[in-house]
């Protein structure tokens, strides 16, 4: 059951009321107190109706809601809880609520590095206390891929927290390719994770151009506070990601029609688990199976390539083709 905003405006004021035991509540007086809070909170000046109230205390003393409330009717007039103790507030959630989130939160605990998830657990368990349930060790049916020995997830929640609110950086970077680190301001614009690897998309103070850093290699970073955030106004990351694999991309790289042949026994993976949203089948046989896809070239999509061995081949661009052929043979000279 959904419950809409003004509903749960409406059941706080009820609740307020009947457990002020310093006054008798009339169903009129509970009409007339909600329409005030309803006035004062959302400018709602129609009021309310009898019937409304009425339906509202009788979904409070139900189940439905978990609520429970023991409203009672003294004298046939005046409205109150039979226990002093009782506010809807004090049950929030039945115990239904509890078992969803808690299957929610042991999927999304799997998400590394968001604590945020570590946290939604321990307020699970408040709230489990607050409604005196005990439960069982919870069975997790799920298991995503991960990998707990990854660098750098500490840095995720600051960089979310950076990026969201655009707060600029002073990073320490060092690159597989630097003999040593530097330290540069730059403007977080997007969190990107591929293969279970993160990456911040960012542009340094100096320069206009998107940079993509590799979490793992991130040394320190702290938010500058006194330093102006510059915001990114070019292609919407959305649009800009499109026709990639992975991560690596320029803003001048041109997109390519990727003309790829897959023996017969591997096709079944390409064509259930496609390599990119774009993927068109152009030819179907016995022997094999001719796709397309319009991608930008980099080096993920190569290493996506080179991961179907022999059995996959590139039709075209030439260029590309004759870099995954120069790669296999420098491949099998290894093994020479």
């Amino acid at each position: 059951m959904s419950i809409n905003k003004l509903a749960l405006i409406r059941y706080k004021a009820i609740d307020e009321c009947l457990r002020n035991r310093y006054r008798k509540w009339t169903l009129e007086d509970l009409i007339e107190k909600v329409a005030d809070v309803l006035y004062e909170l959302e400018g709602i000046s129609s009021g309310v109706s009898k019937r409304t109230i009425q339906a509202d205390i009788q979904l409070m003393r139900s189940d439905k809601l978990g609520y429970n409330a023991p409203i009672i009717v003294k004298d046939r007039k005046y409205y109150a809880y039979s226990d002093a103790a009782y506010s809807i507030t004090n049950a929030p959630i039945n115990n239904a609520d509890v078992d969803k989130m808690k299957e929610i939160v042991a999927v999304l605990k799997q998400f590394n590095g968001f604590s945020y998830f570590d946290d939604m657990s321990d307020m699970i368990a408040r709230l489990e206390n607050n409604l005196y349930k005990s439960t069982d060790a919870h069975l997790n049916c799920i298991q995503l891929e991960n990998n707990h020995r990854l660098l750098g997830l500490s840095h995720i929640n600051p960089l979310y927290q950076a990026t969201l609110h655009k707060k600029a950086l002073l990073v320490e970077y060092k690159s597989f390719k630097a003999s040593k680190a530097q330290e540069f301001i730059c403007y977080p614009y997007l969190l990107k994770e591929y293969r279970n690897r993160w990456f911040l998309i960012t542009r340094n103070k100096r320069t206009p151009q998107l940079l993509t850093l590799a979490l793992d290699r991130i040394i320190s970073l702290q938010e500058l506070p006194k330093e102006k955030f510059i915001a990114w106004e070019g292609i919407p990351f959305d649009e800009y990601y499109d026709n990639l694999i992975g991560v690596t991309k320029s803003e001048k790289d041109p997109v390519h029609k990727v003309v790829l042949q897959i023996d017969a026994k591997h096709a079944p993976y390409v064509l259930t688990k496609p390599l990119h949203h774009s993927q068109e089948i152009l030819k179907e046989d016995e022997q094999a199976t001719i796709v397309s896809i319009d991608v930008v070239l980099n080096f993920e999509l190569e290493r996506e390539i080179l991961g179907f061995g022999e059995h996959m081949k590139v039709l075209s661009p030439k260029s590309l083709a004759k870099k995954i052929a120069l790669r296999l043979a420098q491949a099998a000279q290894a093994y020479e």
